[in-house]
């Protein structure tokens, strides 16, 4: 998810422990959002590309998603955008050089766990917290990677963190250039937003509903980010995925804008 966040826009402020599931739940409409069916969202014969900007924010956002496709036979690309390595600032168990290592680990042991069959990964390696300055160069490079009959999914370009909504901004560029369907996925939404935003397309929005198989392994697949999970042993700094951010994105449903 990123550690760093320095939003200059206030209206999307992720500070404090944000928006609870419980108000989240309460919210009626949340459970009625209209379903949509990956089949439909990926039909047969179609790529899904995943963007991340960072290890665990394909996972986060969209790991339910990414075991039915594989059930389903579906390729996928998953492009990590970042390695995460501004997640620990200043730890000296929790260096960027160690992180650069062990988070595309993680990732790897992520996706085995889904049961991913069919899937490719890239990394950029661009800078974690810095990826609004290389907007321009990761359109380039997702241009060089896209292809006929792909759909292409990226955080939502309002999503409050700066590289979150540079990612969403490059990928909506390159596939509207190239006139691929784009798929927006709201990660920080959940924090910074609360039930009835007008901020957020709400009209867009789509469930994509988890059976009990596929939403176990998910949360399989969450556990395996434990440099995220766990407390920083050095610092002291709580865990960068806590509980009360897990219980947002971690729901029997997964939230798409189509």
């Amino acid at each position: 998810m990123g550690a760093v966040i320095v939003n200059d826009n206030q209206d999307r402020v992720i500070a404090g422990d944000g928006t609870s599931e419980a108000t989240w739940q309460s919210w009626a409409r949340l459970a009625t959002l209209p379903e949509v069916d990956p089949a439909t969202l990926v039909p047969a014969g179609a790529r899904a590309v995943i963007v991340a900007p960072h290890p665990d924010d394909e996972v986060l956002g969209t790991g339910g998603l990414l075991a039915k496709l594989s059930a389903l036979g579906r390729k996928v690309l998953i492009v990590a955008v970042t390695d995460g390595t501004a997640s620990h600032p200043g730890s000296p168990v929790w260096p960027e050089e160690r992180l650069a290592d062990v988070r595309p680990q993680e990732t790897r042991e992520a996706l085995q766990r889904l049961h991913m069959r069919y899937v490719q990964t890239l990394r950029l390696g661009l800078p974690d917290g810095g990826v609004e300055r290389f907007e321009a160069q990761l359109a380039a490079t997702l241009g060089e990677h896209l292809r006929p009959g792909d759909v292409v999914f990226g955080t939502w370009r309002h999503d409050g963190h700066p590289d979150h909504e540079a990612v969403g901004r490059a990928v909506s560029s390159e596939a509207e250039r190239r006139d691929l369907p784009f798929v927006e996925i709201p990660v920080w939404t959940w924090h910074w937003a609360s039930p009835d935003d007008s901020r957020v397309p709400w009209s867009r929005a789509r469930r994509i509903v988890l059976d009990t198989d596929t939403h176990a392994r998910k949360l399989h697949a969450v556990e395996a980010f434990r440099s995220q999970l766990e407390t920083d042993a050095a610092t002291g700094r709580a865990p960068i995925l806590p509980d009360h951010v897990l219980a947002r994105l971690t729901r029997p449903y997964e939230v798409v804008l189509i």
